[in-house]
């Protein structure tokens, strides 16, 4: 069985050609996939019925994520859902900032996941607590964007920006990921603007240096959280001996090459990474680089660092740009109902196990 939202839009225009149908068929197909949410083939009933019978013939599908649970936050800007994939359940969130427009729409933001579960093992995350369980493919990550589209849709609201943030590691999971951002970005498919898209990662320089040659003006976020070597191996005990060395001259090539500025994500944890002794490495190690820092104070998880004191956030950030060195505080979503960054582990399932 293959799902249609795997499919690029130059895979499914072959596909109707090889079926002996004209090209034009392909746009009947994707129009409604990303703009009316089909649950089945007979809900395009603008092509030919014989189409429908040989594309279900042929095996393939429309495998639309199945909502089983959803938790609202309390000034309900964020949603968090639990979906049910082909196979799996993953979480996916949906964060709402609002418009400085009068009666202007909402920036709408889907956070999303590659993986269950994550190999990395953060001791700060709760997702890398849960330890790697599998990849999600193209059409499960394609699928997570399409349910909340739907949702967004019913409001007279869309999707403004996708961040590859949820759990997981993009990066480990490098050629899905990649096959959902380019359906998701393509003219015929989603139509997302490739600017509005930010992939985050640990710190896998290969995948890095592979993403700046896909000729694509994504956003790159890497994940620091340290300044120095020995500290950053306590907070991701899967970073290598030089990694603070190698992700920073990764974050370098890929400025280089795409032109777009890096983000370093560095999230702080109260007597981990909050000194300002820290703060002062920290800036020095990242002075005149071009970079941004986004500070991100921790929230509750499975492990026990505490969230940093406000005074602290202050100073931190306070040391960083007063060195020049370009640097904002997360507006964190979501957290009471474990839909912030690290928080994601799908509670639901494993509470029913």
């Amino acid at each position: 069985m293959t799902d249609l939202y795997r499919l690029l839009p130059e895979e499914m225009e072959q596909l109707v050609i090889d079926m002996g149908y004209p090209r034009y068929r392909a746009d009947q197909i994707l129009l409604p996939l990303y703009y009316q949410f089909p649950k089945n083939f007979e809900d395009i009933p603008q092509l030919p019925k014989q189409l429908r019978e040989d594309l279900i013939e042929a095996g393939y599908t429309i495998g639309s994520a199945k909502e089983t649970h959803r938790i609202v936050s309390e000034d309900g800007d964020t949603t968090k859902l639990l979906l049910q994939l082909s196979e799996t359940s993953v979480e996916t969130v949906l964060m709402q900032y609002s418009s400085s427009k009068i009666g202007g729409h909402p920036r709408s933001t889907i956070c999303v996941s590659t993986q269950i579960g994550c190999a990395m093992g953060c001791v700060f995350c709760a997702t890398g607590q849960m330890g790697f369980e599998t990849n999600l493919a193209a059409e499960d990550i394609v699928s997570q964007v399409i349910h909340f589209a739907e949702i967004l849709q019913q409001r007279g609201e869309h999707v403004t920006n996708l961040v590859f943030m949820g759990m997981g590691e993009p990066m480990a999971n490098y050629d899905e990921m990649i096959r959902a951002v380019k359906i998701l970005t393509h003219d015929r498919g989603f139509g997302l603007g490739q600017r509005h898209i930010t992939i985050s990662t640990i710190g896998i320089t290969s995948g890095i240096d592979k993403l700046a040659e896909e000729n694509l003006q994504i956003g790159l976020a890497i994940s620091l959280h340290a300044p120095n070597n020995e500290l950053r191996k306590k907070l991701v005990p899967t970073a290598g001996p030089n990694s603070v060395e190698d992700i920073i001259d990764a974050g370098r090539r890929y400025f280089e090459k795409t032109g777009r500025r890096v983000t370093f994500e560095y999230a702080l944890m109260a007597g981990v990474n909050d000194s300002p002794e820290i703060a002062k490495e920290l800036a020095s190690l990242l002075e005149g680089n071009g970079s941004h820092v986004n500070l991100i104070p921790i929230n509750p998880t499975a492990g026990n660092f505490k969230r940093p004191t406000q005074e602290s956030i202050i100073k931190f950030e306070q040391i960083l740009s007063d060195a020049g060195v370009n640097c904002t505080v997360r507006v964190e979503k979501g957290t009471e109902i474990s839909a912030a960054c690290g928080q994601l582990r799908t509670d639901i399932v494993n509470s029913s196990k």
